[in-house]
């Protein structure tokens, strides 16, 4: 009798327990989603919305919106219904693509296909979601012309502060006639980590396209394994964007037309210049000023993006390697420019086409760049002796020389 007087209390005690933890799951569910979404609307390229929300123990649904901070070109929606349990909470939707300041759907009404489906995962007890979207295969045809699409996946997971997107894409076909353009298959990794309101940050990007290409009629190029990283980082001081590009090979009648690799590294960009100038630009997106104006936008934001020149950005050319060996052609360079960024009240961006302004610019710019084994006919081109192996490149406030001398005239 004991033991049955026990059962119906302690059923009652796990009834309790388990409607706090759909309460809880839902209630963090809802908190992570609301920090998140903040969070990456911070770092000031988007505006984010979340509409017609319904939070509930069990379910919820919503829409989220993302368009650019300023103008109409386009918008994504993704719709989304959230099953809620103890332990995760099981999310799908679809995602809506428009474009134009009509607001035209892609899928549907641009192009005959539904709208590719996402789901994904969001584990209650660590924060982490993980899901996936479907890309189907399209095809879209106007007279002679020809657009082709064989699908993809991506994949994406994270936790607030830290997020990564793995995109397998299979290969694009743009035809026009007997002309042919091909690329992919292609796959894109991304790692997106920052600090809270996207204070600082870091994005690392790696994309690889298998092959590339291009076929006309008396030309054909082929590439295979292009590689493109870049990492933008944001901390207290500066903003520095690093650039590694690896052409693979190019192929022309059946021989090697060109290989190479190119890293370059931008530094020094004012990293509270930037931040105040993406806060100002959500103050001018919120108030519906200028969005329809580029020149009056520019002149608002003028005072912010020259702040950002402060420090005197530098730019850093640490590798370029070229070679055609079907040409007999190649190049080694490297070198540094620097801009000059004292007394930024006499420049412009507003009125830069006008000649004085220009060479105002042009004066803030200093460097040196060396090219290494300089071939002959490069040699002749710039009037030099034909045994000359190194070339110097040196800019003082604007003025170029080469080995010396000021740039000859390039085009005769």
């Amino acid at each position: 009798m004991r033991k049955e007087r026990l059962i119906v209390p302690l059923l009652v005690v796990l009834l309790l327990v388990w409607l706090v933890g759909q309460a809880v799951s839902s209630w963090l569910f809802e908190r992570e989603m609301a920090r998140t979404l903040a969070d990456l609307e911070a770092r000031g390229e988007i505006d984010i919305q979340r509409l017609d929300v319904e939070q509930g123990w069990w379910t919820s649904t919503g829409r989220i919106r993302l368009a650019p901070l300023l103008g109409q070109a386009w918008q994504l929606e993704l719709t989304y219904q959230a099953q809620h349990g103890v332990l995760s909470t099981l999310l799908n939707g679809e995602a809506m693509l428009r474009h134009g300041p009509d607001g035209v759907n892609l899928f549907g009404d641009s192009l005959a296909s539904s709208p590719p489906q996402w789901e994904a995962s969001y584990h209650t007890l660590n924060g982490v979601l993980e899901g996936r979207i479907q890309l189907s295969p399209l095809r879209i045809t106007q007279q002679q012309r020809e657009l082709a699409f064989d699908g993809g996946r991506l994949r994406f997971s994270g936790e607030q502060g830290d997020w990564r997107l793995r995109a397998q894409l299979s290969a694009w076909t743009l035809s026009d006639g007997a002309v042919r353009l091909e690329i992919g298959p292609a796959t894109l990794n991304s790692h997106y980590a920052y600090t809270e309101d996207a204070r600082a940050f870091t994005q690392e990007d790696r994309l690889q396209i298998e092959s590339l290409s291009w076929h006309q009629p008396q030309l054909e190029l082929d590439a295979t394994a292009f590689r493109l990283a870049n990492r933008i980082s944001l901390d207290e001081q500066e903003l520095r964007m690093q650039l590694d590009i690896d052409l693979g090979e190019i192929h022309a009648a059946e021989q090697v037309l060109l290989t190479g690799q190119v890293e370059a590294e931008l530094s020094r960009l004012n990293a509270d210049a930037i931040r105040h100038t993406m806060a100002r630009l959500r103050e001018l997106a919120a108030s519906g000023a200028h969005g329809d104006d580029p020149d009056a936008l520019l002149a608002a934001l003028e005072p912010y993006l020259l702040a950002m020149l402060k420090d005197s950005p530098r730019l850093d050319l640490q590798r370029l390697e070229l070679d055609s060996p079907m040409l007999g052609l190649a190049a080694r360079v490297d070198g540094s420019l620097f801009f000059d960024g004292r007394r930024l009240d006499v420049l412009s961006l507003v009125d830069f086409e006008e000649p004085a302004v220009k060479e105002r610019w042009r004066r803030r710019l200093d460097g040196d760049f060396t090219w290494h084994e300089l071939p002959t006919v490069v040699a002749l081109w710039l009037g030099l002796p034909l045994d000359t192996r190194t070339l110097e490149v040196d800019i003082g406030r604007g003025q170029v020389r080469v080995n010396g001398r000021p740039l000859p005239p390039l085009w005769r």
